[in-house]
């Protein structure tokens, strides 16, 4: 009897190890048909059809890029210097990039949210669907959904996103960075001890329950917590976070998430799904695999 034991959970176990093989091999191979040539010249076309021209790759986007401003912007931007911010040139420089650029949608979900079309019929991280209860409680508490009334205020603001590798350490970059009008941190990237290096202002940080900031000394003043939601369970949890009920650090996927977020609810954000959307389909070019994650 033991012996037949040993044999079928053997056959089991092959059985298993075949199809995560095949499963890994068509993953590989469909991998492989989506990217190949990726670095060929192509023809493109721009959002109503017209061909954009042999200068942009697959996905749309310049092929060549240099330090000289196109044509149609120099005439308007000829005066730019270096640390000037220029109302709309961000905007028409992406354009010029990757011509089928545009930007219909907010930063984060407001009340509207159910409108948008692009994110209500898909699930995590790129859209809404199935989550309308959880963000409609989140929003009737954070009630705003913008940066700071001094922020929006402003007719430009210049951007920086600092990402969480090393190739910022020892470089004394930090007061740089915080000369920036908004200053975009992930994650539970560190602030404190650093500042010389990565800069000590933080106007937003992304990130998602298992990636936030688990310790609260190490959460900077008067910055703006924003959820990019990956899955349904991160919605549950900001819910929690911001009516302050009890969560449980094993609540997350893969790791422990925070208990706490030291933040009010009007210092509480949703990232809008429509740029997950966006960069995953249109900038990265991952395959759409009706819109769920995990595919290629």
């Amino acid at each position: 009897m033991g012996l037949l034991v040993f044999v079928r959970n053997l056959l089991l176990a092959l059985c298993l190890f075949l199809v995560l093989g095949f499963l890994y091999y068509s993953a590989w191979k469909l991998h492989l048909l989506r990217w190949e040539d990726s670095n060929s010249v192509v023809l493109s076309f721009d959002s109503v059809g017209h061909t954009i021209g042999s200068e942009y790759d697959k996905l749309g986007f310049l092929l060549n890029l240099d330090s000289k401003l196109p044509p149609e912007l120099a005439s308007k931007y000829a005066n730019i210097s270096e640390g000037v911010c220029k109302p709309g040139y961000a905007s028409a420089l992406m354009t010029v990039i990757f011509p089928k650029f545009s930007k219909p949608a907010p930063m984060f979900l407001d009340n509207s949210f159910r409108k948008w079309a692009r994110i209500r019929d898909f699930v995590p991280p790129f859209g809404i669907k199935g989550q309308d209860n959880l963000i409609k409680a989140i929003l009737s508490a954070t009630k705003d959904y913008r940066l700071s009334p001094a922020l929006d205020s402003l007719s430009c603001r210049r951007c920086i996103i600092v990402g969480n590798g090393g190739v910022l350490a020892n470089k004394s970059l930090g007061l740089k960075i915080d000369d920036y009008d908004v200053v975009v941190r992930l994650n539970s990237a560190p602030v404190k001890g650093f500042e010389k290096d990565v800069g000590g202002k933080t106007t937003l940080r992304i990130t998602y329950p298992e990636g936030a900031i688990q310790k609260m000394e190490q959460y900077e003043k008067d910055s703006l917590f924003v959820l990019a939601g990956f899955k349904w369970q991160d919605f549950k949890w900001l819910k929690y976070i911001v009516y302050k009920e009890k969560v449980s650090a094993s609540d997350g996927f893969w790791k422990s998430v925070a208990t706490r977020v030291p933040r009010e609810p009007h210092e509480i954000r949703i990232l809008n799904p429509y740029f997950i959307q966006e960069a995953a389909f249109s900038f990265i070019g991952l395959p759409f695999n009706n819109g769920l994650m995990g595919r290629g």
